[in-house]
Formats: C-alpha cells, sequence, structure tokens
C-alpha cells in the first residue's frame, strides 16, 4: 500500500460525491506511515489527528509526553549506524532489544546479552537495511518482566473505555503475537490493574485520542513501564471484542465520525469467565526451522479459549491450537540456568499428579536438590540413549525446554523438533510451561465443557 494508491481512491470518492474522510486506524502501521502524506494532501483523517499518531511514534516527542506524566519507560537510544549502536548499547548496559522502526511483526528485532552477540548482529547491515531512513530503536530489557497488552477507545468529549487488559503468559521478550494472553489478566495484583487503567486513560488524554489505541506495558513487581503506544487498533482486538462481547471495532469507527461513547451501553462489570488467546505457530510446515519462540513474530494465526477457570480456558486454548495436553506420563525438562530454581513448583506439580520427570544433569542436580525424584537422561551430544531417542520411541509426553545463547541454542534444536514431529506437547518459555501445568490439573479435574458464547457474555 503506497500513499500514491490511496491517493486515486480518494480522488475517486471525491469525485462520486463520496468522501466524508478516512479512517487510518485499522490497518496496523502502514496507514499510520501515510497519514501525513494523506494529510498533506489535504485528506480529512478521521479520528486521532496525524500530529498526534507522529507524537506516539516519534520516540523523542514520546519521550518528553512521558515525563510530563511522570510514566516510566525502559532506558532507551537511537542508532543510525552500528558504531553508534555499541556505543549506546554500552551507556545502556545489557541485554538491550534492538528493532528496526517501523516495521511489521517484530522483523529483525533481536535481544543481545553482550557486545559480542551485538558486533554479530549489526555487522551485516540487514538491520539497517530493514529499518531504511529510520533510525534502529535500541532499549534496555526488562528481564522477568510480565508484559501487558490494553486496548482502549476515547472519543473528542475525553471519555475513554478500556475495553480489556490481557496479561502475556510467555514473560517479555517474546512478541506479543506469539505470546499466549488471558484476559482478565490471571496473576496481576488489583494495584497493578488500577494503576494501568490510570496510565492508559492519562495517555489517551494527552494524546488527543479519537478511537482506538493500544499500549503495551511491562510490570517489574509493582513497576509498570510503557513500552509502546500505538494509536490505532492493534491485532488483539477481535479478540477482546469476542471476549467482553462488544463491537469494539465498530463502536471505534463511530467514535471516529463524531459520536460519544455515552451512547454505548459499555457496562464495567467483571466477567465471570475468562479467556485465553493462544498463538497457531506454523513450524510443522517447515522442515528444519527452530520453534523457540523470541522477539520476532512467528505465528499464522491465533484461537481462544474461554471458561470459568484459568486451567480450563488455558487447557482449550492448547486444543485450538492443536495441541493435546497428557494426562499422565513422562515430562522431560532442561532449562536455561536463571530457570532452574523456578522448575521446581511445577515438577513437584507434575509429579504429586503421578508423572515422572526426566532432566538432563544441570536441571536433575537442582530437582534432586529440593528433594523431588528425577531421572537423568543424556543430552544429544552426551550419547545415546538421549532424550531424542525417548521422545522418538514415545516415551515422552510434554516437553519445558528454555534456552539462551547461540550454542545452547543450536545444541537443543533438535529436541524441539523431534517434539513437533512426534506431535509431543513442548513449551520453550518457563511461564508458558507453568500455564500448561495448570491447564494439566484443569483436565484431570474433570472433562472440559463446551458452551455457546452467548452463555458467558
Amino acid at each position: 500500500m503506497t500513499a500514491e494508491d490511496v491517493l486515486e481512491i480518494v480522488d475517486t470518492e471525491r469525485a462520486n460525491g463520496q468522501l466524508a474522510g478516512v479512517i487510518v486506524q485499522l490497518g496496523g502501521q502502514t496507514p499510520l506511515k501515510l497519514a501525513s502524506r494523506l494529510v498533506e494532501a489535504g485528506v480529512p483523517i478521521l479520528g486521532t489527528s496525524a500530529d498526534a499518531i507522529d507524537l506516539a511514534e516519534d520516540r523523542k516527542r514520546f519521550q518528553v509526553l512521558l515525563g510530563k506524566l511522570g510514566l516510566k519507560q525502559p532506558h532507551n537510544a537511537t542508532a543510525m549506524t552500528a558504531e553508534e549502536t555499541i556505543e549506546a548499547a554500552r551507556t545502556l548496559g545489557y541485554p538491550v532489544i534492538l528493532r528496526p522502526s517501523y516495521v511489521l511483526g517484530g522483523r529483525g528485532m533481536v535481544i543481545v546479552g553482550d557486545e559480542a552477540a551485538l558486533k554479530a548482529t549489526v555487522s551485516s547491515g540487514e538491520l539497517f537495511r530493514i529499518s531504511g531512513d529510520n533510525p534502529v530503536l535500541i532499549d534496555s530489557f526488562l528481564n522477568r518482566a510480565t508484559e501487558i497488552d490494553v486496548d482502549a477507545i476515547a472519543d473528542e468529549a475525553g471519555n475513554v473505555f478500556i475495553a480489556g487488559i490481557m496479561e502475556h503468559i510467555e514473560e517479555a521478550g517474546v512478541h506479543s503475537g506469539d505470546s499466549a494472553c488471558s484476559l482478565p489478566p490471571h496473576s496481576l495484583s488489583l494495584k497493578v490493574i488500577k494503576e494501568i487503567e490510570r496510565q492508559t486513560i492519562a495517555l489517551a488524554l494527552a494524546l488527543n485520542v479519537r478511537g482506538l489505541m493500544n499500549v503495551q506495558y511491562a510490570a517489574q513487581g509493582n513497576d509498570i513501564y510503557v513500552l509502546e503506544v500505538n494509536p490505532r487498533a492493534s491485532r488483539t482486538v477481535p479478540f477482546v471484542a469476542k471476549s467482553i462481547g462488544k463491537p469494539v471495532a465498530a463502536i471505534a469507527a463511530r467514535v471516529m465520525a463524531g459520536e460519544s461513547l455515552m451512547a454505548f451501553p459499555l457496562g464495567t462489570g467483571k466477567p465471570g469467565h475468562i479467556c485465553v488467546k493462544e498463538a497457531v505457530l506454523p513450524f510443522a510446515r517447515f522442515p528444519g526451522v527452530d520453534t523457540i519462540l523470541g522477539p520476532e513474530m512467528k505465528s499464522t494465526g491465533e484461537v481462544m479459549g474461554i471458561d470459568t477457570t484459568f486451567g480450563r480456558a488455558f487447557a482449550k486454548s492448547q486444543i485450538g491450537a492443536g495441541l493435546k495436553l497428557p494426562l499422565s506420563g513422562r515430562v522431560f525438562i532442561s532449562v536455561k540456568e536463571p530457570d532452574k530454581a523456578e522448575t521446581i513448583a511445577p515438577a513437584k506439580a507434575l509429579i504429586d499428579m503421578g508423572f515422572e520427570i526426566l532432566a538432563t544433569r544441570g536441571t536433575a542436580r537442582v530437582l534432586a536438590e529440593a528433594g523431588l525424584k528425577v531421572q537423568i537422561i543424556n543430552k544429544v551430544l552426551e550419547g545415546r540413549p538421549h532424550i531424542v531417542d525417548a521422545i522418538k520411541n514415545g516415551d515422552v509426553q510434554l516437553v519445558f525446554n528454555t534456552t539462551e545463547g547461540a550454542q545452547a541454542l543450536a545444541d537443543s534444536a533438535s529436541i524441539r523438533r523431534t517434539a513437533l514431529t512426534m506431535k509431543v506437547p513442548y513449551y520453550t518459555t518457563l511461564a508458558g510451561a507453568m500455564a500448561a501445568v495448570g491447564g494439566i490439573a484443569a483436565l484431570r479435574e474433570g472433562s472440559l465443557e463446551v458452551a455457546p458464547l452467548q452463555s458467558y457474555i
């Protein structure tokens, strides 16, 4: 889509006397980039103004705005060259996340943990080629943070309707399009939720939003950081609309055309159900591709599970995505060093449900020291019989595998690939693994029921 294409359509509509204005909020990032060109051509923009869009998109202007509002964001910088990127990362401190400006789906986005990895990343020049004439964005990476997506609608009178607050299940670092999420949040405290609501309203008013807005936050304890604000519809809008039973996009379009939010029966009551969105990943169709999740989006669709508890809703979402959670059998666990202590609780829960635990030596040592019964199994590099053989032989029903570093990723890729081929459910983040344990527990309590969507709303 180019400005020239759109302007040709605008001219045709004007000739027919049918153009009241153009909505740029419902097509992702591409229409936002065209907004200023449309304004220059005298085309009315319905909803949020082009200047307000630029304010949210321009990193320096937005930083000033957040300072005035007293809101936090991760330390960040911009760079046009490899040398500037390296210098900025030294100033910010590692790890950092790099991403090109104005790119959909997290293309080119990468997390680097040290200068050697950064130099390897920027040496090819691919990051700067993708970003074009725009700078590369560099942010301090927030370890062990929970990401939150918020969709809201604001009208001309300053009324703000928060349609949905979604808690990501995978931790920060996994692209929002690939992370499962729950609505309402399943683990955030009421204090954090109220603060997110306050910050969202403040941002909508400060940006003069008219129509839809999506905000991405990261929470570390009670500290909340603004990651990104998009004055447009996010990919989460259909999920939110289905979850709350309200036509979010239709309401937003009418608000952009001048109607008040007060004209709609929005309601603010807490729902008696929980919805879980899960990404559908296409790895089975691409032989040789590693299935690890990261900052670059890989999913090609999404499904939704809905029920009265998080565990049951999560279990339904996994079924919808093509995964069958086991109710018994063996679970293989091999996790990176920072995750080892956190693995004890889900491993114990699985043992209490009758599962057997297999683990590589490092993970097994931590579990055994915690008093858990665990069987050691070889990594592939340690010789046969090893974990890949066990998966192929049908001796493993569930895989938890988290890893970091180029060598570790390469060494464990065959585990993830074999699990995919053999249709064994696998989770590559600790948060995803813990959610899976909750889903298994819910399934063991009783069979799932199917009910019409209208019965929940």
